[in-house]
Order: structure tokens, then C-alpha cells, then sequence
């Protein structure tokens, strides 16, 4: 009995001690999320409908039948996969080798998170200089190695345009996995590799049998982080190619933008973004949910 109290005294003493921390929660996001879906159920245009009216569904049924909507939502789809699992694979080989010992590696990890703390805005422009067809790095780069004969028009190419964005945000946000993945890495023992290595496996076995399992958290927590950042994406695409061309690299947050800033459509831009946030929501529970099956609790870590 004096256990389960002292259990109940600690629970209430720890709920206290975080109530303002989850207060200011509630109001930052709590109150915008509410807000947004107020909104959502009216026509509210400071173009057309001066005053909001209760619309119920209506903006969701338009959201339907939105061709531009399913356009910058499919871009968003490609871009955030291409994104994140290209980041994934680059971060773990970066951990990798940053977990191991070798001359200057406190330095080598220093230099490594540099790019993900640099403004988003101000990569973007120097990635846009690196694309630009006419005096961008990468097509004199490629015509000094007789590659190509005339310079190539990154961002005018709904393809190439894609792709710049996807290399552009790789460049920047990988560190940032591979600093998670690393602290993952360092709290594997070594002795686990040894008995393993004594058992006669090889490298590659210790990975797939050893590494792969126990990252599996970090592995979760990485792909969460930058899924949803990438889904969100948004100065870097307003930067580099606004959207272009003919919205081959709009995403739903520029989207969403253009429907709120520059059409003044309150009421159909809070439900996109009412939307968006499920979708998101919705991810994050179906990997914690298929965590949870393996064994795996996030929050307790």
C-alpha cells in the first residue's frame, strides 16, 4: 500500500510540475488547431464574403474536387518519401562512420551538423545559384567534364526542379539524422559485437543482426521528426522554385499559403489545413501503433 501511494504521490507531483509547460501547449497549438477548425465550416473570402456563413462540409466537398489540391498533395507525397529515405540511408552511413574512432572526429562531427544549422532561406538561395542555368556550379561543372554541351535548366524542368529541391533538402537536414542515429549507435555496448564476432559473423551480419534491431527507436524517432518536417516543407520550395514550374513543385504549405495570403479564402484554407494535420496525425499513430506490435514504446524513451 505505501508503494502504490508513494506511485500516486509522485504521478501528482509530476502532473503538477508539468501542468505550465502543458498549458502553454494547449494555448500555442491547441487554440490555432481549434481555431482552424471553426473556420473550416465557414465561406469566409475577404475577395467575395466579406462575412463568414456557415458553409458545414462545403469546404471539405470543394477540397474534392480540388485538382490543384491532389497536384501539390502528390507533390508533397514524392518529395517527403524521396527526402527521408535518402536521408535515412545517407545518416546511417554518416553514423556510422562518425562512431567510429579516428583522428579530429570531434572536429569531423562538428563540421557535419553545420549544414542543418544553417537558415533554411539562406541555403535555398545558395542552392538556387547552384541550379541556375546560367552560371550555376553544377552545369559548369558538368560542362568542363564534356558532359553536357549547354547548360541544363534545373528549376525550369518539372523533374529536374524535384530533384533539385530533394538533393538541396538531403544536403542540409541529413545531419540532423545522423546526429539521432549516432547517439543510438553509442549506446549499443561493444561487448554485443565482440560475442558476436566470436561466434564467427561477419560485419555485415552484426548490422542486419545487431545494429538494425537496436536503431530501431531512433530509426522511428528520425523518420517521425523528418516526415513531418518535409511534409510541412515550405521556405525552401518558396526560395528555390515557388512553386514551379506550372506547380510541378508546389507543396500543400504553399498551398495553403496562396489560399490564405493571396486569395484571402479563410474558410477553405483552414480546412486544407485541418486536412493536413490528420494526415499527419494519422502517420504518426500508424508507426507508433506498428511499434508498439514489435515491443517498442516511444514515449518511454
Amino acid at each position: 500500500m505505501e508503494h502504490r501511494s508513494f506511485d500516486h504521490h509522485d504521478r501528482r507531483i509530476a502532473i503538477l510540475f508539468l501542468s505550465p509547460a502543458l498549458l502553454l501547449l494547449l494555448g500555442v497549438y491547441g487554440y490555432p488547431i481549434a481555431r482552424s477548425l471553426g473556420m473550416s465550416f465557414f465561406a469566409e473570402n475577404l475577395g467575395t464574403q466579406l462575412q463568414p456563413v456557415f458553409y458545414g462540409l462545403g469546404n471539405y466537398g470543394r477540397m474534392m474536387g480540388d485538382g490543384r489540391f491532389w497536384q501539390s498533395l502528390g507533390n508533397t507525397t514524392v518529395f517527403t518519401l524521396a527526402s527521408v529515405v535518402i536521408e535515412l540511408v545517407l545518416g546511417l552511413a554518416i553514423a556510422m562512420v562518425l562512431n567510429r574512432a579516428f583522428i579530429g572526429r570531434g572536429l569531423v562531427r562538428t563540421i557535419a551538423i553545420l549544414p542543418w544549422a544553417l537558415p533554411t532561406a539562406v541555403m535555398a538561395v545558395g542552392w538556387g545559384w547552384i541550379f541556375n542555368d546560367q552560371y550555376g556550379v553544377v552545369n559548369d561543372i558538368l560542362q568542363r567534364l564534356h558532359l553536357i554541351d549547354s547548360g541544363i535548366n534545373w528549376l525550369g524542368n518539372p523533374t529536374l526542379a524535384m530533384i533539385s529541391l530533394v538533393i538541396a533538402d538531403v544536403w542540409k537536414t541529413t545531419s540532423f539524422v545522423s546526429i539521432l542515429l549516432l547517439a543510438g549507435l553509442q549506446s549499443i555496448p561493444s561487448d554485443l559485437y565482440e560475442a558476436h564476432a566470436m561466434d564467427g559473423a561477419t560485419p555485415w551480419q552484426s548490422f542486419t543482426q545487431i545494429t538494425l534491431p537496436l536503431l530501431v527507436p531512433q530509426i522511428a524517432i528520425a523518420v517521425l521528426f523528418r516526415f513531418a518536417q518535409s511534409f510541412g516543407v515550405f521556405d525552401l520550395v518558396q526560395v528555390m522554385t515557388g512553386g514551379g514550374p506550372a506547380g510541378s513543385t508546389e507543396m500543400v504549405s504553399l498551398y495553403i499559403y496562396s489560399m490564405v495570403m493571396r486569395y484571402l479564402d479563410f474558410g477553405y484554407g483552414a480546412a486544407l489545413t485541418v486536412v493536413t494535420f490528420v494526415l499527419l496525425i494519422a502517420v504518426v499513430l500508424c508507426v507508433a501503433w506498428l511499434l508498439q506490435k514489435r515491443g517498442i514504446n516511444l514515449v518511454n524513451r
